[in-house]
Order: C-alpha cells, then sequence, then structure tokens
C-alpha cells in the first residue's frame, strides 16, 4: 500500500520531506546528477525528476511540487549590475527581436518585488550622445531594464486589461523604445511612424502619457535639441520624464530627486513596478581603467573596444561631483530578502554600482539575505581575455571573483555567499568550438578554488534550450535563472552550509571606501561646453572644428589645457607639402613658429590616419617652441665614420613656451635616451650608430600621446612598450634597463602628460611631487 507523507491533509514542507529524504542511505536524490544539495534541487526544479515509476521517483516529484508551491509574492529582491546581463535575468533582453513573443518572464514574474539597481557608467552611443547634450547620468542600461521590467500583473491592475491585449502592448512598447532614428523627426507623428508605432491599441491613458513626453522633445527649448543628432528613442522618453519632473526649461536645474521621480513615473506608465528600476547614483560619472601596465584610460565604451592587450588592473567610478545616492536605494538593500549581482561586463557593470559609496557596505548590512553572484557565460575581449596575475593561462571563476575582489571598495567579503555558474557539461562541444572560432571562450569553473574562497559553487543549467537550439547561442535564461533563485530561496533555511569553507580574507588593493571626485566638478557636459568655447576661438574650418570636437569626445583623457599652444589648424594640399618625411610618414605636425597643426589633405580621406595625424601633432604642439635649434652631425674616428648624433638645443626657459616644466622636460628627454651635455645645460645629444632607425623626441613626444590615449593609433610605439609582455631575465641586463625606461615613460605621461596620479585611485602614494617621472630607479 502507498505510504502517506501527509499529516491530517497538511502537505509537508520542504524542509520536513528533505529531512526525511536525507534520513535514508541511498535516498531518492542520489537519483539527480549534480554534486551538491543545493545543485540537485535545482536540477529537479528544472528538469523534474529522472523518467521511471516508483517510490523513490514519487518522492522525487512530491519534492518538485514541493518546490513549485513555495511562496514567493512577498519576496524582495534586489538585483544589481547593468546592461544586457542585468536586464536579461529580470525580464529578458528587451533589445532582442525575441523579446516580444515572451515578454513575461524571468525574476519580474517570480518575485513580483524585484527591484533593479543599475550603472550609470554607459557611455558609448546614443548614451554618450545624452550626457555630452545634457548634465544628466548615463541612461542607457536604465531605458534597457525599465522595459525589461514591464510586468503583467502591473498592467492588468492598473489599466485592467488582459493577458493576450499585454504581450500585444509589450510588443509595442518593445518597438517605441528600440527605435533609433539617423535624421531629426519632423513630429511626434513622423517619429511614431517611422517606428511602426501605433498607441491606438495601447490604453488611452499609456497613449496620452507617451504622447506628452514626445510633445516635450519637440517644443522643450534645450531638449529639442537632442533631436539633432542620431538618438535612442528609448533614451529619450527617459530623459523627456525626468525633464517632465523637473518641470524646469534649463537642463542645469535637474536635481537628483527629478531624476528618481522621472525614472519612477515613466515605470508606471508603460506597466513596470514604480521603484523597480533605480540608479546606482544620480550624480554624473564616468569610468577609469588602469591596465596593468600602468596606463590609465577614460570611458566605458573605450575599454570595451580598446585592444591594449595587457590585463586590467582596476577600475574607478570618477564622480563629477558629490555623489548622492538615492535614499530608496539603500532603503531596498537594507529590506531585501535577496539580493543577486547580475552577470555582465565584469569591470563595467556590477564594480561601478558598488563602488557607489555605501552601497557595498548597505549589502554587507543586511545579514539575512540570500546573497548570490551570478558568473559570467563567457572571457570579454578587452577585459576578462588576459588574467591579472599571469596574462598566458585562460579564465576562471575564482578570477573573476578575486578581480571583483581587486575593485570593490573593502573587497567582496559579506557580498555573496553562491556563486551561480552555467553547467557547461550539456552544451554540444561543436558550439563551444564555433564561439571559439569567434574568439569567445567560457569562463570555467574552478570548484576547489572557489570553495577554498569560502564560497559555495552553484553550477546549475541556467541557459535558454530554446536558444541553444534554434540559435546555437548560449546565454542565460531568464525562466531558468528565476527558478534557480526561487529554489535556493525555499531551502536557504534548511541547508546546513557548515561544510563550506569560512570566508577567506583575499588580499585588498582597493581597500579606501572614499568615492573619487573630480577636483574640477565637470561633467562630460560641462567639458565639451568649455571644448566648443576654447574651439572657437582658434583658426579653423567649421569641419576641421568638427574634428577636433570629436576627438575630444571620443578621447575623454585629453586635457583641455592641451589646447592652449595651439593657435589653429590647417589641410596644406600636397604638392605644397614642405615637411621633411626623412624619420617617418607621418602626415601631420605641429609648427612652434605659428602655432598652427598642420596636416597633409589626403590624409582627410582616411578617417583612421586622420585621427592619429591630430592626435600626434596635438601631442607634439605640448613641448612648444622647445627646440631653438636641431641638427645632425657624423660621428667620425681613424678616418670612418661611425654613425650620426644627433643634437638637440633647447630654447631658453625665458623664451619657451611648454607645456612641461623644466623637470618635466628633461625627464622626458633622459627618458627617450637624449643625453645632456657636461658644458651646456641646455644642449641635449644622442649617437645613432650606423644606419639604425632613430625616432627624434619631438615625434616620439607625439607618437607616444597618441599610443596612450589608444594603442591603436602608433604600433611603432606598441612594438617598442611590447617589451613590458615579456618574462625578463637577468641574463640580459640591457633588458632590464630597456624594460625601466618603458615603464618610467608610460608612468611619465600619466603623471606629468596626462596629470592623473594613480593615489588618486588607488592611495598608493609617491615619494616624488610633480617634480617628473622617477627615472634614477
Amino acid at each position: 500500500m502507498k505510504r502517506d507523507h501527509h499529516s491530517g491533509g497538511r502537505r509537508e514542507g520542504v524542509g520536513e520531506v528533505l529531512a526525511r529524504l536525507n534520513d535514508l542511505r541511498f535516498g531518492p536524490l542520489d537519483l539527480m546528477p549534480r554534486a551538491t544539495l543545493a545543485e540537485k534541487l535545482i536540477e529537479l526544479a528544472l528538469a523534474g525528476p529522472p523518467p521511471g515509476a516508483n517510490e523513490a521517483i514519487e518522492r522525487l516529484r512530491e519534492l518538485q511540487g514541493g518546490l513549485a508551491g513555495v511562496d514567493t509574492r512577498d519576496a524582495k529582491v534586489v538585483v544589481l549590475g547593468g546592461g544586457s546581463g542585468l536586464s536579461n535575468i529580470v525580464g529578458g533582453d528587451s533589445r532582442s527581436d525575441m523579446w516580444p513573443a515572451s515578454p513575461f518572464m524571468g525574476l519580474k514574474e517570480i518575485f513580483p518585488h524585484t527591484t533593479s539597481i543599475v550603472s550609470i557608467a554607459d557611455d558609448g552611443g546614443s548614451t554618450g550622445e545624452l550626457i555630452r547634450q545634457f548634465p544628466l547620468i548615463a541612461l542607457g542600461d536604465i531605458r534597457h531594464v525599465l522595459l525589461s521590467s514591464v510586468q503583467m500583473r502591473e498592467l492588468r491592475n492598473r489599466y485592467g486589461i488582459r493577458d493576450g491585449a499585454a504581450r500585444r502592448i509589450a510588443g509595442v512598447l518593445h518597438r517605441l523604445i528600440n527605435h533609433r532614428f539617423e535624421a531629426r523627426p519632423a513630429s511626434p507623428e513622423s517619429l511614431l511612424d517611422a517606428a511602426g508605432v501605433n498607441l491606438a491599441g495601447t490604453p488611452l491613458a499609456m497613449a496620452h502619457g507617451i504622447l506628452e513626453l514626445l510633445e516635450l522633445l519637440f517644443t522643450h527649448k534645450e531638449l529639442s535639441k537632442s533631436l539633432d543628432t542620431p538618438h535612442c528613442l528609448g533614451n529619450l522618453l527617459v530623459a523627456s520624464a525626468i525633464f517632465r519632473a523637473a518641470a524646469s526649461q534649463s537642463a542645469r536645474e535637474i536635481m537628483g530627486e527629478h531624476i528618481v521621480a522621472g525614472v519612477r513615473a515613466l515605470a508606471s506608465l508603460i506597466g513596470a513596478r514604480a521603484g523597480a528600476v533605480l540608479p546606482c547614483s544620480v550624480t554624473p560619472a564616468q569610468l577609469k581603467v588602469l591596465y596593468n601596465n600602468g596606463v590609465l584610460v577614460t570611458g566605458e565604451y573605450k575599454s570595451s573596444v580598446a585592444r591594449r592587450g595587457y590585463p586590467v588592473d582596476r577600475v574607478f567610478l570618477e564622480f563629477a561631483s558629490e555623489p548622492e545616492i538615492p535614499a530608496e536605494v539603500m532603503r531596498r538593500i537594507d529590506e531585501a530578502d535577496i539580493i543577486v549581482l547580475a552577470p555582465g561586463s565584469t569591470y563595467t557593470s556590477i564594480v561601478p554600482v558598488l563602488q557607489a559609496p555605501g552601497i557595498a557596505d548597505a549589502i554587507r548590512r543586511n545579514k539575512g539575505a540570500l546573497k548570490i553572484l551570478v558568473a559570467n557565460l563567457w572571457v570579454q575581449r578587452g577585459e576578462t581575455d588576459l588574467v591579472y596575475d599571469d596574462p598566458a593561462r585562460r579564465y576562471h571563476v575564482s578570477d573573476l571573483i578575486s578581480a571583483y575582489n581587486r575593485n570593490i571598495p573593502g573587497g567582496v567579503g559579506g557580498l555573496f555567499r553562491q556563486v551561480m555558474v552555467l553547467g557547461l557539461q550539456r552544451i554540444p562541444g561543436d558550439v563551444i568550438q564555433n564561439y571559439a572560432v569567434e574568439k569567445k571562450t567560457p569562463i570555467y569553473l574552478d570548484r576547489a578554488n572557489v570553495s577554498a574562497m569560502g564560497f559555495e559553487p552553484v553550477e546549475a543549467m541556467i541557459f535558454s534550450q530554446e536558444a541553444l537550439h534554434a540559435r546555437n547561442v548560449i546565454q542565460h535564461d531568464p525562466a531558468s535563472m528565476a527558478l534557480t533563485v526561487k529554489t535556493l530561496w525555499a531551502i536557504k533555511d534548511y541547508c546546513n552550509r557548515d561544510d563550506c569553507a569560512e570566508w577567506r580574507d583575499l588580499p585588498l588593493t582597493y581597500s579606501d571606501k572614499k568615492p573619487i571626485v573630480r577636483r574640477d566638478g565637470a561633467t562630460p557636459y560641462a567639458r565639451m561646453r568649455e571644448a566648443g568655447a576654447r574651439l572657437g576661438g582658434l583658426d579653423m574650418n567649421e569641419a576641421m572644428r568638427d574634428a577636433f570636437t570629436r576627438l575630444l569626445w571620443n578621447h575623454r583623457d585629453i586635457p583641455l589645457d592641451h589646447l592652449d599652444l595651439i593657435n589653429g589648424a590647417v589641410f596644406i594640399d600636397k604638392a605644397d607639402w614642405r615637411r621633411s618625411q626623412d624619420w617617418d610618414n607621418v602626415l601631420s605636425f605641429y609648427d612652434p613658429q605659428d602655432g598652427i597643426v598642420k596636416l597633409r589633405s589626403d590624409i582627410e580621406a582616411n578617417p583612421l590616419r586622420f585621427e592619429v595625424g591630430l592626435l600626434v601633432a596635438i601631442g607634439e604642439s605640448l613641448l612648444g617652441n622647445y627646440a631653438a635649434k636641431k641638427w645632425v652631425a657624423p660621428l667620425n674616428g681613424g678616418g670612418d665614420c661611425f654613425g650620426k648624433v644627433y643634437n638637440l638645443q633647447l630654447c631658453p626657459p625665458d623664451e619657451r613656451r611648454c607645456y612641461l616644466s623644466e623637470v618635466e622636460l628633461h625627464d622626458y628627454l633622459t627618458l627617450v635616451r637624449m643625453c645632456r651635455s657636461d658644458s651646456d645645460d641646455f644642449l641635449y645629444r644622442r649617437v645613432i650608430g650606423g644606419s639604425r632607425a632613430f625616432t627624434p623626441p619631438g615625434l616620439m613626444f607625439g607618437l607616444t600621446y597618441a599610443w596612450y590615449i589608444d594603442n591603436r593609433f602608433a604600433s611603432h610605439i606598441e612594438y617598442k612598450m611590447s617589451i613590458m609582455k615579456m618574462e625578463i631575465t637577468d641574463l640580459i641586463p640591457e633588458q632590464l634597463s630597456l624594460l625601466f625606461f618603458r615603464r618610467a615613460l608610460v608612468e611619465f605621461f600619466r603623471r606629468c602628460v596626462f596629470r592623473c596620479e594613480l593615489s588618486t585611485y588607488t592611495g598608493i602614494r609617491r615619494e616624488h611631487g610633480r617634480g617628473g617621472a622617477v627615472i634614477n630607479g
């Protein structure tokens, strides 16, 4: 007779069933694959019990039903991150063309009280244009997550619509918010037509609210200027909602409370829960990336397209002013039952959120919450394609944790306990091979190392089977992710984690919890306004002025005072080009006689070479009129010529116009192997042996300047710097000397040219001041 495991009609709880099954020497759970109890239960929730019809299988089905029946309606979930990784686990990737087919899935459906705390570090595409045009935070990730947060129940409760209509409305919103335009639209109606959107199919109140926001885009004095540049319409709707909340004609009057109110209002309008999406900060900020070769560059987008060839050491979120964190962000974290760190770009999604002051500490203070880190699926080029301490080996989950530990104030202690990892065992090998052809490789689970750190690896089948079978694509599946979190939530009070190692303190390299704030308080918007004013006073045509403007926007590491010695810029016809090309084929230079940047006209048709030419010339301009005279003399002895001597006579200090100080100029010339004369402090020489190639110091400065900004622009310097990637031994002392000079040159450019002291970002203290780089180590 079948045994009754119910008492008085009461269904046993998950814990009771688990306790009874675990009392057996060989229990039904042993039939489930996977290593740990949590992994077995997740497998059961996702795939069900093995086939069969015996009591053990029946008990597993009973347990599966218990897991499915756990009430999550009142559980409060906070998810932190940015971009597609965050939006995907919350409610599916809302940028995908597939999203309208299944818009109501993910954490938001199983956990209705889900709040997303979103990164504000994005600066590419339409988002970048907006922060260039207005003193706003980055809105692209917010827009993305807002659409993913639209819920069936919110549409039903707010607008009284049924399920079928809700799906149609989600499709309309998808077309509206993801629409991109290239040319200025004539009217709100033409914009809707171009997007393929008919608001007649939406609730009247929703249609009215959307039209109000669109009208404001066309009628607001400042906001309407955004229509002149290509944009994603969803970003403009978020901006319009913020301007509407501010009820002001001036963008400079927008405050943090208006940003939060605008995002809340738009969420409510489109059928997401008010407060479902919050920015991690309402203060404009930008990301700075430090590579382990010493180069420090600015911008999330720039870091994503860079091919530096060196591992990322650390990243820093630099705020334009003292950062303001919305009070609601802290309250939601304090009240959370579940906290999830979403997958995404390692250095540009989670880290910027947790560098917003107070957020990491708030997570640590919440002792009762279930805390989960969702590991990324793939190595990301430019970020995790090289391991910090060993660039030759492949990337593991423990490397991911170590990267977070290096970059999050106070480290990763108390931020998460479980690490959710995609199980690769059931993914066909040919699919992995196809990704490898595209230079994508998985982040591998090194279970023993992760456990030794004090974390519990949870390997699960959390990828989309549908995407795998239909498109051979591997990505996190929102429904599977939500069920996995639900299972961990169901068993969190039962599972005894005493077998998991205690948290082991990892070495901290970023322990300072004080935010990094710009000294000048400039937002990207303010910087570009000043740039426009500076360029307006220079002698150049509009096309050249536009090129300089694009350059200063794309490369925000260029201080605006790097333009101080430039009076203008001009193209010179090839037939009139008189500059000697004995040393190079760079078709641009800075002329210290008149302060004009001169470019040969034929490079204008090649955008990359044009950009390189501008950067090299701007770099050269920083030396100003440092050289009074340059000449080459033969090096003779015993009737033979052994080479040449390059001579450089400096302009006297009282006549010199130069960005560098006297000490800095000397340091630079020493770093490029120029030797100061014993008899004349302003004369420098260098011996050039035989027919060996030589790069004069002025050109070397311009090329190194371009390389530091973006190493793709100066392969000659990239070749010289490649010694920093080599394994150096003491067998050849010259290698050590050369390595020292290369590292010192990078430090010189970071500190003396781009005025970036590492102590500002890392707390590292230097013994020397602004006098120049250390060159006598």
